[in-house]
């Protein structure tokens, strides 16, 4: 099994020409073996939970935090495509985290 780390982009058996972005913590991932992942979109404007990125090696799209799932990629064949800057992992991390906190 492949290592997942925060900011992977990655594509998920059964989810064809879909992308995704790994948002767990990397302590999350290792203590678990499971991540959170949101869709990644191409076309889809840029908004205060719609965060435009770019990998490293061009991958582009926008990332939707408030799609929020969890994968379990012992049971999901998962690949990993690209890569965020660190940068683009704070900006998802910050935008996903600001769905949770309180008013």
């Amino acid at each position: 099994m492949s290592t997942f780390c925060q900011g992977d982009i990655i594509s998920i058996e059964g989810y064809s020409k879909m992308l995704f972005v790994v948002v767990s913590k990397n302590t999350f991932i290792r203590a678990t073996g499971v991540f959170h992942v949101c869709l990644m979109q191409d076309r889809v404007p840029a908004g205060p939970v719609h965060i435009a990125v770019i990998g490293k090696q061009g991958t582009k799209g926008t990332v939707i935090c408030e799609q929020i799932k969890l994968i379990d990629p012992a049971a999901r064949a998962c690949n990993k495509k690209d890569t965020l800057n660190y940068g683009d992992i704070m900006d998802v991390s910050d935008a996903v985290q600001g769905l949770f906190e309180y008013d």
